[in-house]
């Protein structure tokens, strides 16, 4: 079990990604960013911050598992919010179940907590590797999660978020970490 502490009122800051990684992110449509506006103005007045936990599955070949919501453009690492009275922990194995039916074997490894600052000021990432994991069966398409599977971090589909990119570079590559998401 990894236990994080941070200072209370710390700031860092860090260059945010390059422009060039930005510009392959498909744009979203109005509705889609309203929608992220009124629920973040809810979160806001509800919650003075918000926590959610992502995902990078790993299979032995080496691939990564990554979902295309029904309400958001692009495909993402598998995760969600953390739930009031809920773990990280938890939480994680919760989204993998939901989003991959994907069953932890073993814990998962705490990467990183990023502040996603594209979101709101108040959001912030926890990010975990998994390495064991089983699958008992194939990915069902739900109301939420329209597709899911692996993929080599070479051939990654289009549409993956830069976030989502810069993450997998991050931990498979070696490339330079963020504290942004």
């Amino acid at each position: 079990m990894v236990q994080l502490s941070l200072p209370v009122g710390r700031r860092v800051t860090v260059g945010r990604v390059p422009p060039a990684a930005s510009a392959t992110a498909p744009r979203r449509g109005l509705g889609e960013r309203l929608l992220h506006r009124v629920l973040h103005l809810w979160w806001r007045l509800r919650r003075g911050m918000t926590l959610g936990v992502r995902g990078l599955v790993v299979d032995p070949d080496g691939r990564v598992f990554l979902v295309r919501h029904s309400y958001l453009t692009g495909w993402y690492l598998p995760g969600g919010g953390v739930e009031v009275g809920e773990t990280m922990e938890t939480s994680l194995a919760r989204e993998l179940l939901e989003e991959g039916n994907l069953h932890l074997d073993g814990p998962a490894v705490l990467h990183g907590v990023y502040l996603n600052d594209r979101v709101s000021r108040r959001d912030h990432v926890a990010l975990y590797v998994v390495r064991a994991f089983r699958q008992p069966a194939p990915f069902v398409p739900t109301r939420e999660i329209l597709e899911a599977g692996f993929f080599s971090p070479d051939a990654l589909p289009d549409g993956t978020s830069p976030a989502t990119r810069a993450r997998i570079a991050e931990i498979l590559h070696g490339a330079p970490g963020s504290a942004h998401w």
